[in-house]
C-alpha cells in the first residue's frame, strides 16, 4: 500500500481565486492533511501547559518543520502548483 503514495498524480485541486491549494482531490491528500494535523495536535498536547522555554521552543520547531514539509508536498502535489490564481485560470 505504500507504493501507492509514490504513484504520479495530483492530491490537491488549486484555489480558484488567491494562493494555495483547496481539499485533497485523492485519498493520498486526505491522509497527508490528517496525518499533518494529527503531528501539529500531538505536538501541541505534548507541550501544553509548559513554561519551560525549552520545550516551548520544540514544539515551535516540530511544527514548523511539519508545516514546511506538508507544503512543500502540497505544492508537488497540486495540479498546476502553487501560484497565484485570478479565477479564469485554474
Amino acid at each position: 500500500m505504500l507504493h501507492k503514495f509514490f504513484e504520479e498524480g495530483h492530491w490537491f485541486r488549486p484555489k480558484r481565486y488567491g494562493y494555495g491549494a483547496g481539499l485533497p482531490i485523492a485519498w493520498q491528500g486526505w491522509v497527508l492533511l490528517g496525518t499533518f494535523l494529527l503531528v501539529v495536535l500531538g505536538i501541541a498536547i505534548w507541550a501544553d501547559d509548559s513554561t519551560e522555554p525549552r520545550v516551548i521552543a520544540l514544539a515551535a520547531l516540530g511544527i514548523a518543520i511539519a508545516t514546511g514539509t506538508f507544503l512543500a508536498i502540497v505544492g508537488k502535489r497540486t495540479e498546476g502548483g502553487l501560484r497565484w490564481r485570478w479565477g479564469r485560470d485554474r
